[in-house]
């Protein structure tokens, strides 16, 4: 034994199991802990709390460590689960993970953790902590700093990423090696703790959604018809119903959503992929948080999980582009680096 205590989120899938039980190799007094943040069923959807909850239990028993649930559904609905609401009601498209991570994973449990004696914590996500930054994962397909941007530097302090220097398919194969009956568990894509519905369906139980035109900016002529203006982001061309042929109308160019008036509840589209609306030079960003000193640094930006990393100039609160980029959704995160630390970032306004 090293004589340290971690407290390990064990979601039941194979990233935090693999956590865990490396954790226990490395001689950490390990207690796993299942944070109970979502049990609602929706309409159509189970919510696979249950089953993830037995998966971890299962893993815990295995390992031989110490197993507790933690119930912060109260806290998510009011700080993840409102916040998304909010954000969408204003015709932004939130991150419900970057939100998840500050205010549940990073705060919540590091807190109560520490009081509880914990030396550290620990979780299954794909990122590395190293001389006390974040840094990205070895594996660049699945790193996930994107959505740990906003962790406090006290909490990065403490936390431990035990597979942030592995491979996805090292994690796995040492899943099978060690036995975990989870080792090919089919990961959740859906809403942050909400299993595998979709962000739509999810939605539809929180606002008043209701439908309306799809317009050509300019002429006003309706080309088609949406299910809900919150749904739509700039610069989207697929997911468009317009008279019948999904993207495409009449000389089959594709439209683009440029504009979106929530008060009339209408959505404009138009042919011309050069719309100003689509292409930007600069972003404004709000809540911008920095966990490191940036000035004189050769910045990179992720705008989206995943995507390429783009050289950029932050003043002030405003991003500065070489050349012009597609405009992401507002309500998303811009996360910049400074090689492979991860310095921090904004909210696009």
């Amino acid at each position: 034994m090293n004589g340290k205590t971690v407290f390990v989120g064990m979601s039941g899938g194979v990233d935090s199991s693999v956590a865990a039980t490396l954790l226990v190799e490395q001689g950490y007094k390990v207690v796993g802990v299942y944070m109970k943040n979502w049990s609602k069923d929706l309409p159509g959807m189970k919510c696979p709390w249950a089953e993830d909850l037995a998966d971890a239990k299962r893993i815990a028993v295995k390992l031989g460590i110490d197993f507790e649930v933690w119930d912060f559904e109260k806290e998510y609905r009011e700080r993840v689960v409102d916040y998304m609401i909010a954000e969408f009601k204003k015709g932004n498209t939130p991150n419900p993970d970057v939100m998840c991570n500050q205010e549940i994973k990073f705060k919540l449990f590091y807190e109560k953790a520490i009081r509880r004696g914990a030396d550290f914590i620990a979780t299954g996500h794909y990122a590395r902590i190293s001389d006390g930054k974040l840094c990205r994962a070895v594996d660049e397909n699945k790193d996930q700093t994107y959505f740990l941007y906003r962790i406090s530097n006290e909490a990065a302090a403490k936390t431990l990423f035990p597979v942030g220097g592995m491979l996805k398919p090292e994690v796995k194969k040492l899943a099978e090696e060690k036995g975990l009956h989870n080792a090919y568990k089919k990961e959740s894509m859906g809403v942050c703790f909400v299993g595998e519905v979709g962000m739509k369906d999810f939605l539809k139980e929180y606002i008043d959604i209701q439908p309306g035109e799809i317009r050509e900016i300019g002429s006003e002529k309706v080309v088609g018809y949406h299910d809900g203006a919150v749904f739509y982001t700039i610069g989207q061309r697929h997911g468009l119903y317009l008279s019948g042929v999904s993207g495409e109308v009449n000389d089959g160019l594709p439209y683009y959503v440029v504009e979106k008036d929530l008060s009339r509840n209408i959505v404009y589209v138009s042919k011309d992929l050069n719309h100003a609306a689509i292409w930007t030079k600069e972003l404004e960003l709000r809540d911008v948080f920095l966990r490191e000193p940036v000035e004189g640094s050769e910045l990179m930006v992720r705008l989206r999980h995943r995507a390429e990393l783009i050289p950029v100039r932050l003043e002030g609160e405003k991003l500065i582009f070489e050349k012009e980029i597609k405009r992401p959704a507002s309500g998303q995160s811009a996360v910049l680096y400074a090689g492979e630390v991860c310095v921090g970032g904004g909210i696009i306004a």
